[in-house]
């Protein structure tokens, strides 16, 4: 009888393949249920089942209150941007001095079409930002490598940034050290939500492409054609608007302890729903405060190098404004990691 017993106890341990599948699935689909999936399907979706509100200070208030927790910790902080700076200067290079002197070159030789033969020095400081930027200057001659080395430095900023603000946001005193040596644990995780992102942005990059094209075949000189063209451009960007909401806000998920990529993008999914058209407005916003920041702060500073270059010869292969570019745009990615975690910190505190 004991032996038979054991029997019985060994046979009623093993399932078949046909239970164990069942037990799996039911498993995989109790994990699907808690999460919010709305528009899955093609039956109609009613307003009450997607507006979650959200309590948020409004757009200025929280731009201007990111920007004061920076210069508040600006010891942090700038501590901070001057070792990235040092270290892409280093691994990526700066803008190359001759880039920034043939745009120069490329604006006086316009303006001798002008009336009067010159501009004012203002509006040359502004043509010069605007040019470097849109020209692909900050990244013109850029090798793979340093490329891969851009990128790799942009998620050491973001992990840096999260975890000095999560640690002041306790009431901690973080130093700069604690941040580059403790930080960095998921940087893996990052890079992968970093590659995601950039999956987000095919259809941008897809539609950049192809407006190159058009361009240079005068292939929008039709009317049908360019209708048609901004038509499916515009498709191409508003899918892109759609995606990248959740792959910024993913970039602060993946930074807790023990999460990981397709966790964190879970998570911030059903936490984007019936949210994304006030992140979109926010993080655009955002990219419009920081414009208007590019243009006080460069603009005084292209226009006295301008000045000081022109009565001071040897200045001319001192790269300042390359310097300062470089500075300018660690500075960007410092503020947008800080305006987005801020904003993520609102959403989960929020107790809708």
């Amino acid at each position: 009888m004991p032996k038979n017993r054991k029997k019985d106890k060994k046979r009623r341990t093993y399932k078949s393949f046909k239970e164990a599948f069942y037990a799996a699935r039911e498993k995989i689909w109790d994990k699907k249920r808690a999460r919010l999936k709305l528009h899955h399907s093609f039956k109609r979706s009613y307003r009450e089942d997607y507006v979650r509100g959200l309590k948020a200070p409004g757009l200025v208030a929280h731009a201007v209150a990111t920007l004061k927790i920076i210069f508040k910790n600006w010891k942090l902080f700038g501590g901070f941007l001057l070792i990235i700076v040092i270290m892409n200067i280093i691994f990526v290079g700066l803008m190359n001095e001759e880039t920034y002197q043939t745009v120069q070159d490329s604006i006086d030789e316009s303006s001798e079409v002008l009336q009067y033969g010159e501009i004012g020095r203002v509006a040359k400081s502004g043509l010069l930002l605007i040019s470097t930027i849109t020209t692909g200057g900050l990244t013109k001659g850029m090798t793979e490598v340093q490329q891969a080395f851009a990128i790799f430095f942009a998620a050491i900023i973001i992990l840096t940034t999260i975890y000095y603000l999560r640690h002041l946001m306790a009431g901690n005193h973080p130093r700069i050290r604690d941040g580059l040596y403790n930080a960095l644990a998921p940087l893996v995780s990052t890079l992968l939500v970093i590659i995601l992102l950039l999956i987000h942005l095919i259809p941008v990059f897809i539609f950049t492409i192809v407006y190159s094209t058009a361009v240079s075949t005068d292939f929008l000189s039709q009317p049908l054609y360019a209708f048609l063209f901004w038509l499916f451009g515009g498709l191409l960007i508003l899918l892109s608007v759609y995606l990248v909401p959740v792959s910024l806000l993913s970039l602060c998920a993946v930074t807790v302890p023990g999460i990981y990529p397709m966790q964190a993008v879970y998570a911030v999914t059903d936490l984007v729903q019936g949210r994304r058209t006030k992140i979109i407005i926010r993080v655009f916003f955002a990219l419009v405060f920081l414009a208007v920041i590019w243009v006080i702060v460069m603009m005084p500073l292209i226009w006295l190098d301008l000045v000081l270059k022109q009565n001071i010869e040897w200045l001319n292969i001192v790269p300042f404004i390359p310097f300062m570019l470089q500075v300018m745009t660690t500075f960007t990615v410092i503020y947008l990691a800080s305006y987005i975690y801020l904003f993520y910190r609102r959403m989960l505190d929020d107790p809708e």
